[in-house]
């Protein structure tokens, strides 16, 4: 017989079993949280898709570990209470279901040329991080950590409409800073410094995208978070946000003259001229780290007296057997099972049978007129091909660039608005009546812009196989209404032909000439090429 055990041993066993037993449920319900993810499988590709080729978007890829990080605080500061709800239940089913149905309907209010989901990328995330917290720890719990559910609406940092409304002004106008302050300081880039200036020879590229928005965005969510952690008050944490953003902004003009005056100190000096691109990271990351430790002290100054005030929580005490949350397991799982038993979504499927940004190069066409097809590529937005271009050439004559914008869900695009991000405002923007290849003619939009370096045509057109039609600014500014979108007959053609935007570009070396001579030969050259391309088989092509 063995002997009986000591009773300090026996009471400490005793004393283990039930934090053992809370670490296994803690585990298993960690698992089956994750498991559930499957149900909103496509928010997160989507999610993933911008982080990891959007740079503006990529710090979205911190906001979920930080909102479960902060939830996972607010539940221990309530000791760790377990008073789920089965209430939560049908929220993570809402979850699921908003998934499926936000692709296969997407609601949007549109003003111009901005667009506003009504139905988020984000929700259903949200929805799914609320049923899980009032599932499992209870609608105190969820209340708490109000805030870092919340965060999880902001998995997308920076809304699609910001392009139109935000960044292209911006980087126009960053683009002019960085001008203006290289003229200022006699690096005036009318000369052919420019193509030192405002191109990758250095490994990086100045302008346009050096808009600022990135680091603003950044110091936003930085101050956003200090202050939710350091509990200042409401109207000093949202100045503590709009003062990080518009610091963001400002600290980007100091990135981008200090950049400036590397730029002319490194001219001449290989080396130097090869850490560019280093340079610049670090002038924006000590910008940066400096506004991060100023918001740092700003939010600690109330947090000491904060902290001798605020009460400690303690958990209730009540807290559901082994048999109830074995039962609410069990209900998830079977929410999770049934949501993946659901058809796949439209987008899903879309992605599965997109033609390849290859297969559709070859769509272009081998020649217009007397000029003949020399290369292709495409351009992506977010891991989606947006344009395919092709490049021409023909005895005697500059090359031309045919781009296609084939964007799945926009159909509309403005290249002129695209060179706005230079920092350049045309010359010359006006409609002229061209003849395409079929013999009929339409009015096109056609651009003129000379920097000093390089004189360039834009013309821009909207085609569809019956006809071609200029891109009306004016008229877009005046729409306003909801738009209905069902992806999977876009994707696929089955909603009819729709409008391709179609660009011819055209880029030469300044002439010492008049601008309105140079102007003249680029606008006989575009219509010579136009002369040669069937604008309407063209849309066909790529319906």
């Amino acid at each position: 017989m063995l002997p009986t055990a000591p009773a300090e041993i026996t009471q400490e066993m005793t004393r283990l079993r039930p934090w053992r037993a809370k670490l296994l449920l803690g585990c298993g319900v960690a698992l089956l949280t994750a498991a559930g993810c499957l149900g909103i499988y496509r928010e997160i590709e989507v999610l993933w898709t911008f982080w990891t080729t959007d740079p503006l978007r990529s710090i979205g890829m911190l906001i979920p570990p930080v909102s479960v990080l902060l939830t996972l605080r607010a539940w221990r500061q309530t000791g760790w209470e377990l008073c789920g709800s089965w209430w939560g239940l049908p929220v993570v089913g809402l979850a699921f279901l908003l998934s499926v149905l936000r692709h296969k309907v997407m609601l949007f209010g549109a003003a111009g040329d901005a667009m506003v989901s009504f139905v988020p990328v984000s929700l259903p995330v949200y929805v799914y991080g609320s049923g899980i917290v009032l599932l499992f720890a209870g609608a105190r719990v969820w209340r708490r950590a109000w805030f870092p559910l919340g965060l999880l609406l902001l998995c997308q940092p920076v809304p699609i409409l910001s392009n139109g409304l935000i960044d292209v002004p911006l980087q126009n106008l960053s683009a002019r800073v960085a001008r203006a302050f290289a003229t200022l300081i006699g690096f005036a880039p009318t000369t052919p410094e420019l193509r030192l200036m405002f191109s990758p020879n250095f490994g990086m590229f100045i302008a346009p995208g050096c808009d600022g928005i990135r680091g603003a965005v950044s110091l936003g969510y930085v101050a956003l978070v200090l202050g939710y952690l350091k509990r200042v008050p409401k109207l000093v944490w949202a100045a503590y946000v709009a003062g990080a953003v518009l610091l963001g902004y400002l600290f980007n003009f100091i990135r981008l003259c200090v950049l400036v005056l590397y730029y002319r100190m490194a001219m001449g000096s290989p080396k130097l001229e090869g850490m560019a691109k280093w340079a610049d990271y670090a002038i924006g990351c000590s910008l940066f780290l400096g506004a991060t430790v100023l918001f740092v002290w700003l939010a600690r100054r109330r947090t000491e007296e904060r902290e001798a005030g605020r009460p400690v929580l303690v958990g209730r005490g009540r807290a559901p057997g082994t048999r109830a949350m074995g039962l609410r397991c069990a209900g998830l799982a079977m929410v999770l099972l049934l949501a993946l038993a659901l058809p796949s979504s439209a987008i899903r499927q879309a992605r599965a049978n997109a033609p390849k940004a290859a297969a559709v190069t070859g769509q272009m066409p081998q020649r217009v007129g007397e000029f003949k097809l020399t290369r292709t590529w495409y351009e992506q937005q977010d891991g989606i091909t947006v344009e395919e271009n092709g490049a021409y050439a023909a005895p005697g004559s500059d090359e031309i660039i045919l781009g296609v914008w084939v964007a799945p869900l926009f159909n509309f695009h403005d290249a002129n608005a695209c060179w706005l991000t230079r920092g350049l405002q045309p010359d010359t923007l006006t409609s002229k009546q061209l003849v395409a290849g079929d013999g009929e003619s339409a009015p096109l939009n056609v651009g003129y812009y000379s920097d000093g370096v390089t004189d360039s045509i834009l013309v821009n057109a909207i085609c569809t196989p019956a006809s071609c039609s200029q891109y009306q600014r004016a008229a877009a500014v005046r729409r306003l209404g909801f738009l209905v979108m069902e992806p999977q007959l876009r994707v696929f053609g089955g909603s009819g032909p729709h409008p391709v935007s179609i660009m011819i570009r055209i880029d030469k070396l300044h002439a010492t000439a008049p601008k309105t001579v140079n102007y003249g030969q680029l606008s006989s050259e575009a219509e010579r090429f136009v002369g040669g391309l069937d604008l309407k088989s063209l849309s066909r092509e790529f319906q």
